[in-house]
Parts: structure tokens; sequence; C-alpha cells
């Protein structure tokens, strides 16, 4: 049988001793054999134990500095990347995890597209296209802005982008061209209002010069380019609306101005023939208005 003895470093530690006949030694099975190791023991596993949870710790502080610093950058970049849409999508979602979440799918799923560029032979036939709707407008409005969005269709189908769906088409339309999303939606609502026949002229006419704006960023127009384009265009584009509604054109002398400026010419000839009148019947002394504030003219006999 083992004898047990007590190391005497603290109560209620023991020490288990084997003694073996024939090695004639003892060897320590449990405890310790040297007087006060328990404490030297119990401070080196409490030591162990602190440094263990300080670096379990730190290494969570660091994957969640990580964590925190890359969902931030990938905001950053939606945010840069989708400008408007990425609002308007939080909005929706009333969640901002939940609108990044959908919009990293949406470049994946864009990403997956084969999107291309179109060639110099097709933008110039799409060019000489828009060019007849845009001539179209001036007797026809309703019809040109339903070509314009068939033309538009067209080219994104020829670029990659499936043009069957109207959500999908917005979502797709919203990785690469987010800038210019929301005046495509305000094009495709006048276009349902135009088919209800509720449109007006100048309706028809933001509806054009928002479909332009995506048909040239879609035919790979700069952004100067763009803009240049529709500085130039917007006023033919008003002449005609308003020849289409009955207005004056951009240019041309109103209705109402024109006849208020008869109305003073008119006037101004009447207190004339009344001055002259009145010269024709007071006395040659008698001092008359010459149509100046605290000016007296003398009349000059007649000969």
């Amino acid at each position: 049988m083992p004898a047990q003895a007590t190391c005497g470093c603290q109560p209620g530690c023991w020490l288990r001793i084997r003694h073996h006949s024939q090695a004639g030694h003892r060897e320590r099975e449990f405890g310790h054999a040297i007087p006060g190791q328990c404490e030297v023991d119990v401070d080196r596993k409490q030591v162990i134990l602190v440094s263990t949870i300080v670096v379990v710790i730190v290494v969570i502080v660091i994957v969640a500095a990580v964590v925190i610093g890359l969902m931030a950058a990938r905001r950053r970049r939606l945010q840069q990347r989708f400008g408007p849409e990425y609002d308007r999508l939080v909005g929706e979602r009333d969640s901002k995890l939940k609108a990044e979440a959908e919009l990293s799918g949406r470049e994946r799923r864009v990403h997956k597209l084969d999107i291309r560029p179109l060639t110099p032979a097709a933008r110039a036939g799409y060019v000489d296209r828009w060019a007849n709707i845009q001539e179209r407008f001036v007797d026809e409005p309703a019809e040109a802005v339903a070509a314009s969005q068939v033309l538009v269709a067209a080219v994104m189908s020829e670029r990659g982008y499936p043009a069957q769906q109207r959500d999908q088409v917005l979502a797709d339309l919203s990785v690469e061209h987010a800038k210019t999303l929301d005046r495509y939606r305000a094009a495709e609502e006048i276009s349902a209002s135009a088919a209800a026949g509720t449109a007006s002229t100048e309706d028809l006419r933001q509806a054009m010069i928002h479909y332009r704006v995506l048909f040239r960023e879609l035919l790979g127009e700069s952004a100067d380019a763009r803009s240049a384009g529709t500085a130039q265009d917007v006023p033919q584009d008003r002449a005609a609306a308003e020849a289409q509604a009955g207005e004056p054109a951009m240019g041309e002398p109103a209705v109402a101005d024109t006849e208020v400026a008869d109305t003073e010419l008119a006037d101004r000839d009447m207190a004339a023939r009344d001055m002259a009148e009145r010269r024709s019947t007071l006395p040659a002394d008698e001092p008359i208005g010459n149509g100046r504030p605290d000016t007296r003219v003398q009349r000059t006999p007649r000969s």
C-alpha cells in the first residue's frame, strides 16, 4: 500500500508516496515532494489563465476592428458607386445592412453578365435613329417618346443587359449607370402616363431628355460630351414642345409681350394727339405743359 504524507505547505495538501521494494526509491505519484511547491504551481496557473484571457480578448478586439473597417470600406465604396440609389434602397429596406447586401448581390450578378461596348458601326446607327426620333417629336411627341423608349431598350440588349423585366433592368443598370438611373425611372413613369393619355407635352419633352441622357451614357459618351450635348439640344426640344403646345418658342417674342408693347405705343400716340389739340385751342399767352414735370412752356403766337 502506498503511504501518504503532507508536504506542509498548506492545509489539505497531501503527498502520496509509493515504496518500491526492488528499486529502493520513492516515486511521487500525486502531490508535491518539495514543501511550498503548491503555492508556486497555483500562481503559475493563474498567470497562464490570465494571459490566455488577455490574448483572447486582444484577438477578439483585433478581429472586430478588422471587420468594422472592412464594413466601413465597403459602405463607402457602395455609396460612391451607387450614389442616390444607395440612399433610396436604404430607405426602402429600412436597413443599411440589407441594402448593402442587395447592392453587393447586384454587383455579382452584373459581373457575370456579358456586358460589352458597342461597335462603331452600331453606335453610329443608333445615333442616326435617335436624330430621326428627335425630329419626329415636333409633330408626334407621344409617338417619339415611345420610340425612344424602344431604342434605349435595344441599346441595352445589344450591350448585354437583359431588358425583359423592368425591375431587373433597373437593378442591373444601377451598377454601372447609377447616376442616371433616376432619370430613366422618371422617363419610364412618363411613358406609362403617355400610354394612358395623361402626359402633357412638357412631360413628354422631359421624358425625351431623360431617355437621351441614359442613351448617350449607354453609347459610351463621356460626361462632358453628354453635358454639352444636353445643353445644346434642350432649347431645340423646348421649341418643339412649346410649338406643339401652342406656346412661343425660345428666342421668339411672346404674344403677351407684343400686345403690351402695342398698348403702350397706342397710349403714347393718344397722349401726343391730345397735347396737339390742347395747343391748338389755348390762347397764345397761356402756358402749357410740355410733358415734363415743373416745366412751363410759353406758347408762341402764330404770325
